[in-house]
């Protein structure tokens, strides 16, 4: 029960902050314009809230030229509400989650979002994003500068590296370990490793426990230039947790060692990957080690190749080496890793739309459990930092009640010059709205049938 408690802590806490941040990003903006806001609540409030306060009026408020009282922070009500499903910004003349109809019946006013140019409405819309995908790139920066970055020196990365096409026609091969460019050791951690490597005349590799000297051909690095990349490095497959599916059903466990799929030796990653692919949707036989002793299992991976396992990091099977970022040198490391971040988590969603990502979705208890069950600060700003820019890019998904879908209507307002009626805005939140509420409803469920042991 206290790990529990631990991890839900973490979760509340966690997206507390990133949804008063999403929210501050449509506030900012809508108080840049001159628009009203009328509540800024953390979490829904329907029937009551657990707090709000409201400030009072100021006695010399600034007046528009008009002589009517200009918007200020003090016409908005603050709150939190007992619902802890996200949180709102409720913006004076804009069809959102309030469905304020009488409102939106009354003749527009000069400080509300419909009388604003479709630019300014654009970046109230965006708000939120960039407010978040900011947040995660400051708290990459942080970690950065406060903790360092953990890297796996080459000598200490015994599974090697694959390389580019270019580089293996050039003598490199997949599980090579440099080691020196022109006679000077190679370091993991410095950036410009592999510039040093494709302009060096010579670099020795460590090949099957012996050296062996690649002599560089000229214009190298030109060469690279069509396969976009030179090295990644390669990693051991082992188990860190089960997910369900094909691997819970062949009895894995956590710590086991992958090391053969149908036979065929899998010594890294990127063999493991390829076997899987060869055996999607057929059984097979995977050959593990655990605790020291061979075992074979008989397993059918899912029709994407996927058993169903997460995969201990390397640099928990590695010693790792610390790299120290000056402040200056943590920002632009932080806007690389939220990058980065962004790119790989829009790359998966292609299995969202199959059997197996479809099922494979989770609700609170999903991203609860992201969280470890011990408090650890680096473990929650990492985690954060990533569920921001989820919720930055989730939210321009052009889908009614998010947005997105209030983006979409923009753009095609100032591409058209046609503004969408009321009317069809206010159907439009509705239909997005019943379509969020059932996605949470179906995430959430399968949450709990995995609680009570029901595995797809």
């Amino acid at each position: 029960m206290e790990t529990f408690w631990i991890k839900a802590l973490q979760l509340i806490l966690s997206l507390s902050l990133l949804v008063v941040i999403h929210e501050f990003g449509h506030y900012f903006f809508a108080r840049v314009f001159g628009i009203k806001v009328e509540k800024f609540y953390l979490f829904f409030n329907p029937w009551f809230s657990l707090f709000k306060w409201k400030p009072k009026k100021s006695k010399n408020p600034k007046l528009n030229p008009d002589g009517t009282e200009k918007p200020s922070w003090r016409d908005t009500e603050y709150g939190i509400g007992w619902l802890p499903f996200g949180g709102y910004c409720k913006i004076a003349g804009m069809i959102d989650e309030s469905m304020d109809k009488e409102q939106m019946a009354q003749p527009a006013k000069p400080d509300e979002f419909r009388s604003k140019p479709a630019w300014q409405r654009l970046l109230v819309m965006v708000g939120g994003v960039m407010f978040n995908f900011i947040l995660a790139i400051i708290i990459y920066a942080g970690i950065a500068f406060y903790w360092g970055e953990k890297v796996i020196e080459f000598r200490d990365n015994k599974a090697g590296y694959d390389f580019s096409p270019t580089a293996q026609k050039a003598g490199f091969k997949n599980g090579d370990i440099p080691l020196l460019a022109d006679g000077e050791p190679l370091k993991a951690v410095d950036d410009n490793v592999m510039i040093k490597m494709a302009e060096a005349k010579n670099v020795t590799v460590l090949r099957n426990d012996a050296t062996v000297d690649i002599a560089i051909p000229e214009n190298f690095v030109l060469k690279l230039d069509d396969d976009k990349w030179f090295l990644t490095p390669r990693f051991p497959v082992v188990v860190k947790s089960l997910q369900g599916g094909a691997a819970k059903e062949a009895g894995l466990e956590p710590g086991d060692s992958v090391i053969a799929v149908g036979g065929v030796p899998t010594p890294a990653y990127t063999e493991f990957v390829a076997e899987l692919n060869e055996h999607k949707g057929k059984a097979t036989d995977i050959t593990v080690v655990r605790r020291g002793e061979e075992l074979t299992l008989p397993i059918t991976p899912n029709d994407n190749g996927k058993l169903g396992i997460e995969l201990t990091s390397p640099t928990e099977i590695y010693p790792v080496t610390v790299v120290d970022y000056s402040l200056l040198e943590s920002v632009p490391k932080g806007v690389d890793k939220g990058v980065n971040r962004l790119t790989t988590y829009v790359g998966s969603l292609k299995y969202l739309f199959t059997k197996d990502g479809a099922t494979s979705m989770g609700g609170f208890g999903a991203i609860g459990n992201m969280f470890p069950d011990r408090w650890n600060w680096l473990t929650f700003w990492e985690m954060t930092a990533f569920l921001s820019v989820i919720l930055a890019f989730m939210n321009i998904i052009p889908i009614p009640a998010l947005g997105g879908g209030h983006v979409m209507f923009t753009l095609w307002e100032i591409i058209t010059r046609r503004k969408p009626s009321e009317k069809f805005m206010e159907y439009a939140q509705m239909v997005g709205m019943l379509f969020l509420l059932t996605l949470l409803l179906y995430a959430n469920g399968l949450d709990i049938l995995r609680a009570v042991g029901i595995s797809f």
